[in-house]
């Protein structure tokens, strides 16, 4: 089976045929209960990531196998303590002649990509700070955007797709401006840009060629601490830029996390660094269990399996936003204009 025939992962149910070629995104030998050895897997589609685990006979590929390869494997769809896993009959490493790489398993966002392009360079031409619009476009130069634009917001929670750090960025652009209509009092230009850049170091610290993972600068620095880095650089090239204009602009970079505890140096303590940190926190949130429900509901019922990461499971309830207009203002039915 070619793989643009495969069926998506996530649409197989249990007792489903499994003949696909799938992305390792994880491989290590680990310990069962009575300590023998078996071969554990996470593989995946640009769909889903699923449990493999070999149980015997597996010492012919483990030596070879690393997480970015692709492998072809033949089984069913089962289940283990309601998580989708995949029964294993036959596994082998993808050759040359199956002409598959690994960026064909990376999931991609569906907003086009030139469109967002367009968005964010159009909403950085809107800022009327002179020091502020310098920066950015001294940051978001040709080559930083290409890499910033093809960046993953996330290894797994949010956003973790092609494109999805430049999509999470412009939603967040969005909030903020709202909120700005509404508080007139906060800083425009400062949260924009506090926004375009509160992420940026995300485009060092995640990797993307053949998986999404932290690299050895994204572990030691972390993406907060890399973003600031920049900024502090940058501004030092832009002659006369106001000391306490950089200042807030690297606490809203710092404190957009929220909380000591969530990685961030300092909480939020200005108006434009809690809008950022709640901005963030919608986009990101929204996104992910949005993701989670994508994934798959369990089939007794309509609720997910348990997310660690959102401390609950969650619940489909069927509406459909494209049908149902209950909640909309009298006139307004079926507009779709509200949101986009």
């Amino acid at each position: 089976m070619k793989m643009s025939q495969q069926t998506e992962l996530n649409t197989i149910e249990k007792g489903g045929r499994i003949d696909h070629f799938l992305l390792v995104r994880k491989c290590e030998i680990r310990l069962t209960k009575a300590g023998k050895e078996y071969l554990y897997l996470e593989v995946g589609d640009k769909t889903q990531t699923i449990n493999a685990n070999l149980w015997d006979n597996f010492n012919n590929i483990s030596g070879s196998l690393a997480s970015g390869d692709v492998v072809k494997i033949s089984g069913s769809m089962d289940d283990f303590q309601g998580s989708p896993q995949i029964k294993v009959t036959s596994i082998r490493k993808a050759k040359p002649s199956d002409n598959i790489s690994p960026k064909d398993f990376l999931p991609k966002s569906k907003r086009n990509p030139d469109e967002m392009k367009n968005e964010f360079f159009t909403r950085m031409e809107r800022l009327t700070n002179p020091f502020l619009k310098s920066l950015m476009k001294q940051i978001f130069n040709e080559k930083n955007f290409e890499k910033f634009s093809t960046s993953p917001a996330g290894k797994s929670w949010h956003h973790s797709y092609i494109h999805g750090l430049l999509e999470h960025t412009l939603e967040i652009i969005r909030i903020c401006d709202l909120m700005c209509d509404i508080h007139t009092e906060i800083n425009r230009d400062l949260l924009i840009c506090g926004t375009m850049m509160h992420d940026f170091g995300k485009t060092e610290e995640l990797s993307s060629d053949n998986t999404f993972d932290y690299t050895d600068k994204g572990k030691l620095l972390g993406h907060i601490v890399i973003s600031a880095m920049i900024v502090n650089e940058e501004t030092k090239k832009i002659n006369g830029f106001p000391e306490d204009l950089k200042n807030c602009l690297l606490h809203l970079i710092l404190s957009h996390q929220g909380k000591l505890e969530y990685a961030s140096p300092v909480v939020p303590k200005t108006l434009e660094a809690i809008a950022l940190y709640q901005a963030d926190e919608l986009s990101a949130k929204v996104n992910a269990y949005k993701n989670a429900l994508a994934s798959g509901t369990l089939s007794e019922n309509k609720w997910t399996k348990f997310i660690s990461l959102a401390a609950t499971d969650l619940y489909n309830h069927g509406i459909n936003p494209e049908t149902d207009n209950s909640i909309l203002p009298s006139g307004q039915a079926g507009s779709k204009t509200l949101f986009n």
